[in-house]
């Protein structure tokens, strides 16, 4: 199998380490990643007639991860890998996540497209809301549009330090699942999200759809303290702890709390599976049509001629 792997958090995140790692029990990898972070940045394209740097990185710079695995990921890592014998190719792009696909697919898969292309392991929860704006989901809607099978994977946790052993142990169940009964319809892509609790604790995995809510006083005053909350600083997302700013400027962030929508929502909303223990996978597709909607428009006499 040729997989095409890619994430919005950067070549550099240890997420994409350990997907790749799982990865790699089921074929060969292709890693082409964003140099710097990018989350946000849904399916948008690095376009403008721009620069774009790619580089190809060796064996040494390969060995990538800011942090390094835990002895649990070690271990499950190890296995995972013992069980096939397939390898990773590094390499990352200047550009957004939609970007780095689009990248792969015209030119390391010009003549064939990869068999997949997974998306992750994003450090933070793309489930509600959050997939409406992931970057990581974006890799994987630009793979379904070019009518590839495409996986999303998050862990609700924004700590760079993450221990993805939760992934380590049930995503590679839920990768074969997929890849065993893949629709004829395409442009479906699928979000899978774990909620950031001991392996022993997942009480399974459910099928749902996407929950409904917003975020509120999303701006506030740029502060460097809040990144620390998240054990994050403005350096791992491309920023400076001490940025410039034109005369009259002031500076801002996006942190906002998350307002649910309690009506809207039901036991199957991708946010409340996880927040009962369960992990979440929700099909997604590139058609954002309502077709109901439409139907109704159309009774309601809005089809003319002129």
């Amino acid at each position: 199998m040729e997989i095409l792997l890619t994430n919005d958090d950067g070549y550099m995140a240890k997420g994409i380490k350990v997907l790749a790692g799982i990865m790699e029990r089921f074929g060969n990898v292709t890693a082409i990643a964003p140099k710097t972070h990018q989350s946000g940045m849904s399916m948008a394209a690095s376009l403008g007639l721009k620069q774009i740097a790619y580089k190809e990185l060796s064996a040494d710079e390969a060995e990538h991860a800011t942090f390094p695995l835990t002895a649990g990921e070690a271990s499950a890592d190890e296995a995972a890998r013992a069980e096939g014998a397939g390898r990773t190719k590094w390499s990352y792009l200047d550009a957004t996540p939609a970007s780095c696909v689009k990248f792969g697919l015209n030119t390391c898969f010009l003549d064939r497209f990869p068999d997949v292309v997974v998306s992750g392991v994003n450090h933070g929860s793309n489930a509600s809301s959050a997939s409406c704006y992931s970057g990581t989901l974006g890799a994987a809607a630009e793979a379904a549009l070019n009518g590839i099978p495409a996986i999303g994977v998050s862990l609700d946790t924004l700590d760079p330090k993450a221990d993805f052993s939760v992934v380590i142990r049930y995503f590679p169940e839920i990768f074969k699942m997929i890849m065993a009964s893949l629709p004829e319809k395409k442009g479906i892509y699928y979000n899978v999200n774990f909620p950031n609790i001991p392996a022993e604790s997942i009480k399974g995995v459910r099928v749902g759809h996407q929950g409904i809510g917003r975020w509120v006083r999303e701006f506030v005053p740029w502060n460097p303290e809040i990144y620390a909350r998240f054990g994050i600083t403005p350096e791992m997302l491309g920023q400076s702890s001490i940025p410039v700013k034109e005369e009259g400027e002031e500076l801002y962030m996006m942190v906002g709390d998350y307002l649910d929508d309690p009506q809207a929502n039901t036991a199957r909303s991708d946010h409340w599976l996880m927040r009962e223990g369960y992990i979440s996978i929700v099909a997604h597709n590139i058609d954002t049509t309502d077709r109901q909607e439409a139907a109704r428009m159309t009774s309601l006499g809005f089809d003319r001629d002129f």
